[in-house]
């Protein structure tokens, strides 16, 4: 996430450390065992709501259906030459001295055009603005017509929000100054009792609750519950509205391995920057299947266990409890 002290045009401060003083963690952190956690949504507070919490029940699967939606069928070139899939070896890039923070060696990400096609139209890029009026930018993905998933902190972090966000627009492939499937805006929002409480780093995520179906015309992704074994050396992807080229404005994309995996994170050596928190991690469980998200994209390299030997970024893992709780957001948003 970025932020500024008004809107996109003005110069974003990127979160660091001094912000999220949980990013410097330890393996330990992640070995929790294979026991079921008892995660609980949190729903922002609504003038006409009751109790801020609620136990969702588990659906029968952990593989959800995507949709390609009503919008032009038409493939990308991008999507073409850029997405991977399957398991394969790393993609082998030149090292730099130094760098940014979520910039792995050399900057390596792709700018997207063709945004007003699948699957880069239910990517959105998020302009959040606190109820002081300052704004951040953020990334989200349709997760069913009126369901974007997005990370924990884009809906509520206390060191800028105050909690949670006044209000959200949503803008579904967006181009620069193109917005193929315009804007929309959310003042209802929902995350985990765990980030909420605790801003526990493997469970930083969150939700974006619609009133129109905008997927129903953009489509939105699959998502999964992969185990670990599954996960490792996968080939992923990850595109979304960074704050350091365009601004929030334009999309970019970069794929590469992952280089490692725990009980509730995964990691990889793909290059995002502060704006591309909350984009999809996709893959491909099989050749010409749809595209299906395994991760929450949230934190740079500062977020990853030193003892895990890698320089990566990393990702909250959609584990079974957390598909569950996604589902329940999408039911939630039919009903």
């Amino acid at each position: 996430m970025y932020v500024s002290s008004d809107d996109w045009d003005h110069s974003p401060i990127q979160f660091g450390p001094a912000l999220h003083p949980n990013l410097i963690v330890s393996r330990t952190d992640f070995e929790l065992g294979n026991n079921m956690i008892d995660l609980k949504t949190v729903s922002k507070p609504m003038e006409a709501m009751g109790a801020e919490l609620e136990t969702l029940a588990a659906p029968a699967a952990r593989v959800s259906s995507g949709s390609q939606g009503s919008a032009s069928g038409d493939l990308s070139r991008a999507s073409r030459s850029l997405i991977v899939s399957g398991i394969g070896d790393p993609i082998v890039r030149p090292m730099t001295a130094g760098g940014l923070e979520s910039l792995i060696g050399a900057d390596d990400r792709t700018r997207i055009l063709e945004t007003d096609l699948y699957p880069w139209r239910m990517i959105c890029a998020l302009r959040m603005v606190s109820p002081e009026g300052n704004s951040a930018i953020g990334t989200g993905w349709l997760a069913g017509p009126k369901t974007v998933v997005t990370a924990g902190h884009c809906v509520h972090h206390l060191p800028f929000l105050g909690g949670w966000a006044s209000r959200i627009e949503v803008s579904a492939g967006r181009n620069d100054s193109e917005f193929p499937f315009g804007t929309v805006v959310s003042t209802r929002f929902s995350s985990v009792d765990r980030w909420i409480s605790n801003a526990d780093p493997d469970f930083d995520i969150g939700c974006i609750h619609l009133e129109e179906p905008l997927g129903d015309q953009v489509g939105w992704f699959s998502f999964a519950s992969w185990s670990s074994s599954q996960l490792r050396e996968q080939m992923v992807n990850i595109s979304g509205y960074p704050g350091d080229r365009g601004n929030g404005r334009e999309q970019y994309f970069h794929a590469n391995r992952v280089l490692d995996a725990t009980p509730r994170r995964v990691f990889y050596d793909v290059d995002t920057f502060g704006g591309q928190s909350g984009a999809p991690v996709w893959a491909y469980e099989a050749e010409g299947g749809p595209p299906t998200v395994i991760g929450i994209h949230a934190y740079g390299t500062g977020g990853t266990p030193f003892d895990l030997g890698i320089t990566a970024n990393s990702a909250p893992r959609i584990i079974p409890e957390v598909f569950d709780i996604i589902q329940g957001w999408i039911d939630e948003d039919a009903s």
